[in-house]
């Protein structure tokens, strides 16, 4: 990468460590900088307070951390062992890469398509390698690319041309496509985005997973980046990429995941060759209570993800191969692009939470199921700190909010020490952008959940229009805000009752007073 790019392997030199003791050097100065206020009775309740509050959130955060290392410790590595033990038995009779590819970078195309080309090469097995484009200087490229690595015969490259009308469309006609060529029981299908580079030998070291667990309908790996934009989006990235891999082997210790992320996942061919299956990826919806049916214009992962988990079948977690995704933030300002993208990441979540929650733990497994629970809690417990840190600051003054700040970025470190299990450095600025993930990432999820039909894409310019005009859908929209509103005062309100900030009014005196 030149200009802007960043690598996203943050540098475990000495500047890596010198911004260490800076953030600890200056931790230590803002305690021995509190005032002797900050230490009495009062502050110590409002610490114990907030330590209790945070229980809930911290022992889920420890059972996730714990979970991961006994995962990718002790359970994966017997799994690694035996897929590599089966050798050329374990791969399957054809593979496919479906490459969807739209508004994306020469350059950036060219590294992907060679990386496919390359793998389907080395794999060892018959390999078709779809591309679903729209543009025909992207067909051109490719194809020049394809003739340059001089593949074997059994390494077919196929077009597949559409107008450009979003991914979910380009999937569609992409899957479609491999029916079309009737693939073998045990063929697997690599959809892979348009952004996304291949790890060398990754067929190779997936593939085999599906023969060992044949319950498996899909499985995703590890992911890492490269940032192009402003510098704090590297760290943010490198920061949830980290953090992505303590949850995410923590659900695949179930045999589960969250999602099955558009960047790589591989299925079984017959998964997604199936008309039900396409059906769903290409036109996707809920019927929403108050804002009727919402079609999905993006998130087309957590419909693939849905399908697959509503069938019953187990989805697996391979943390030990990576994909390298070119990521290009939709602004340089970091708040302003950070949101646009959490408000389509979280609201493609919430979109597909309430269906999933709706099948049960028995479907998925009651870990699975109660972390998609707590996709919904967390919105609202997340926030707990801050409200209460607020309304103990309106009573006590800023003494409270000094101290906060103090736990805060002490919790948070500690927290940012514990991704060293998932990656071998961590940055210093990690602390900060955590608690701005929790903070604002809690706003949004909150906002979205009453305007699951805002829907926007980040590099196509376009958007979800309404279905309908009329009053009801008039009514629909307008009532969002009102019961936002609410639902905030509301929590609000009983997190001051319950820490003794608010009252509730005496009954017995209004009565007595009104001559009642």
């Amino acid at each position: 990468m030149t200009g802007a790019g960043y690598k996203s392997t943050l540098d475990p030199g000495w500047k890596n460590l010198a911004g260490h003791l800076v953030f600890l050097t200056c931790l230590v100065l803002f305690a021995l900088s509190m005032p002797a206020a900050a230490w009495d009775p009062k502050a110590a309740e409002f610490l114990l307070i907030i330590g209790l509050i945070g229980v809930w959130r911290y022992s889920w955060a420890v059972l996730h951390w714990v979970r991961s290392i006994i995962y990718r410790k002790i359970v994966f590595p017997r799994w690694r062992r035996r897929a590599d033990a089966l050798a050329e038995a374990g791969m399957p009779s054809q593979v496919y890469l479906l490459v969807t590819s739209f508004r994306i970078d020469s350059d950036t195309t060219m590294r992907v398509y060679e990386a496919a080309i390359r793998e389907a090469i080395d794999c060892g097995a018959p390999t078709t390698i779809v591309a679903s484009i729209v543009e025909m200087g992207d067909q051109r490229l490719i194809k020049q690319l394809f003739e340059m690595c001089a593949p074997p015969p059994d390494v077919r490259l196929k077009f597949v041309r559409i107008a450009g009308t979003g991914k979910r469309d380009a999937l569609a006609f992409g899957f479609r496509a491999i029916a079309a060529d009737n693939p073998p029981d045990d063929a697997v299908a690599a959809v892979v985005d348009g952004d996304s580079i291949l790890e060398e030998g990754l067929i190779r070291r997936c593939a085999p997973f599906f023969q060992m667990f044949p319950r498996a309908g899909a499985l995703t790996t590890d992911e890492d980046c490269e940032v192009q934009g402003n510098w704090v989006f590297h760290h943010w990235y490198a920061m949830r990429f980290a953090q992505r891999q303590i949850h995410m082997s923590s659900v695949g210790l179930s045999r589960n995941v969250l999602t099955l992320t558009g960047r790589m996942s591989m299925f079984r061919a017959s998964i997604i060759t199936d008309s039900e299956f396409i059906q769903r990826v290409e036109v996707d919806w809920i019927d929403h209570w108050r804002l009727g049916r919402i079609k999905f214009l993006t998130g087309d992962d957590k419909s693939s993800w849905y399908h697959l988990l509503r069938d019953g079948w187990q989805m697996l977690y391979i943390p030990d191969v990576r994909v390298l995704t070119v990521e290009d933030a939709p602004s340089e300002s970091f708040l302003q692009g950070s949101i646009v993208l959490m408000r389509r990441w979280f609201g493609n979540m919430l979109r597909t939470n309430t269906r999933a929650i709706a099948l049960g733990p028995r479907r998925m497994g009651l870990f699975t199921w109660w972390s998609i629970i707590d996709q919904r809690i967390s919105m609202w417990t997340c926030l707990t700190g801050v409200v209460v840190t607020a309304l103990y600051g309106v009573t006590d003054g800023p003494v409270m909010i000094a101290l906060y700040a103090f736990w805060i970025l002490s919790t948070r470190y500690i927290l940012t020490l514990s991704f060293l299990a998932s990656r071998s450095t961590v940055s210093p600025w990690w602390p900060l952008l955590l608690y701005y993930n929790q903070v604002v990432g809690s706003f949004v999820k909150i906002y979205m959940v009453y305007h699951l039909n805002q829907q926007k894409w980040t590099r196509q310019k376009t958007t979800l229009a309404a279905q309908s005009s009329d009053w009801r859908t008039r009514l629909s929209a307008a009532s969002s805000p009102a019961m936002m509103a609410v639902a905030s005062i509301t929590f609000v309100m009983l997190l001051g009752l319950s820490i003794g900030v608010f009252e509730l009014p005496n009954t017995g005196a209004i009565m007595t007073s009104l001559g009642l």
